[in-house]
């Protein structure tokens, strides 16, 4: 039984395993120390190599060697305790493998380094080939594929990772059911093809769902039903408008962290967002304004992009941004003339290429903060920027006086 340690490789350029088979026997050195002794244990464990000393042992320091020796079989013995209680689902047995190896389609590249990974990626497939039953992690990126299929994945029940990334699907293509089948689904990336609508129904303990540069403009009610894993959601460069985010469209993301709306056709800030949300991108949208209790349902945010909207300060709300949580707040290309007011927690603030033509300390320094400026709790900003708007230097010595973490500054 061979085990590999967990994380898919991203390219095929990392596809081997931390430990990979030695051809050279391991060492002792002088100190009677094992080199890379997890590699080694593993090393043992399945092809039943035994070290060799580095030169001869002599008397001079035998001794020092049994001790060591005494505290390095501790260890070894410690340490293969952990790793018999931590190989589980990572584990490939070796009829699995040749299995695996054996089924590999003949389109496809099946590294025996790595067993459970498929690469069928950049081969001008129209159709996805039969997958062995011991695949987790299947690329298909890069072809021309636009059915997905359940026939051809009817065996890949161990699926956690497919990319269909730059390939011609469109909802039509989508079989009834082909991605719910995929029950061990967390990460499904379907980027830069034809979908119209979110696929529906999806894989239940699916984590990570990257839509990206589709042509989405609509998401059915109900599609997220259930899907109480989901953690991060990518909708960027799609075709959504406002009636298509909605409560009633995004029910059931009980756990969403991260979501991306960025490239849409937004008017207006989205609703429905879980209070479980700590970053939100809508940047390249035409979003005017922010409703004055926007963020009250939405205690975690931390990162914030609103680039390249149309905000004016007419459409903010002088405390809108005042938020405890937010460290990072981004504004670039709007059409601002007056610095917002911010948090003292803040870290980062993007505020260049809008209409601002000078910094009164007196509004964007927290109040209170020029007389604690040495207090814990006093301003946090690290990263301002303000270039490309009409402000000539210096830069005012009291705003320099309020941020005294501040590092970088671009006027």
């Amino acid at each position: 039984m061979v085990s590999y340690l967990p994380g898919p490789p991203i390219s095929r350029g990392s596809t081997e395993p931390y430990c990979t088979k030695r051809k050279e026997p391991l060492v002792l050195t002088k100190s009677g120390t094992i080199l890379d002794t997890r590699c080694w244990i593993i090393d043992w464990i399945t092809n039943g190599r035994r070290f060799q000393p580095e030169e001869p042992i002599t008397e001079d320091y035998n001794d020092t060697v049994r001790l060591n020796l005494t505290m390095e079989w501790f260890m070894v013995a410690f340490v293969a305790l952990l790793l018999a209680s931590q190989v589980h689902s990572d584990e490939v047995p070796y009829e699995h493998m040749i299995s695996q190896l054996q089924a590999c389609p003949k389109e496809c590249h099946c590294p025996p380094s790595f067993p459970n990974a498929v690469y069928c990626d950049n081969k001008g497939l129209k159709r996805i080939p039969v997958i062995p039953p011991y695949t987790w992690y299947l690329y298909l990126q890069n072809n021309l594929i636009d059915v997905l299929s359940t026939d051809a994945l009817r065996n890949a029940t161990q699926l956690r990772w497919i990319n269909l990334n730059r390939n011609k699907i469109t909802n039509e293509g989508l079989e009834a059911d082909a991605l719910k089948a995929m029950s061990n689904l967390v990460h499904l990336y379907m980027e830069d093809n034809l979908l119209t609508s979110i696929p529906s129904p999806l894989p239940a303990k699916l984590e990570q769902l990257r839509l990206s540069r589709n042509r989405i403009s609509k998401i059915p009610a109900g599609v997220f039903s259930g899907m109480d894993h989901l953690t991060l959601l990518d909708l960027q460069s799609n075709k959504l408008q406002d009636d298509a985010v909605t409560e009633v469209s995004l029910k059931g993301l009980n756990s969403l962290i991260q979501i991306n709306l960025a490239k849409n056709q937004l008017n207006s800030m989205p609703l429905g967002l879980p209070p479980t949300t700590t970053q939100i991108f809508l940047d390249g949208n035409n979003i005017e304004k922010i409703p004055a209790e926007y963020f009250k349902g939405l205690p975690k945010v931390v990162s914030l992009r609103l680039n390249r909207n149309k905000l004016a300060n007419g459409g903010i709300p002088k405390n809108v941004f005042n938020l405890s949580s937010i460290l990072d707040l981004q504004l670039s290309h709007n059409q601002l003339t007056e610095v917002p007011v911010i948090s003292s927690g803040l870290e980062h603030l993007h505020l260049d290429h809008n209409k601002i033509k000078s910094v009164n300390s007196s509004d964007i320094c927290p109040p209170g903060a020029l007389d604690d400026y040495l207090d814990e709790n006093g301003p946090r900003l690290r990263y301002l920027r303000l270039d490309g708007n009409e402000i000539k230097p210096p830069i005012p010595r009291e705003l320099m006086m309020c941020f005294r973490l501040l590092r970088a500054i671009v006027i």
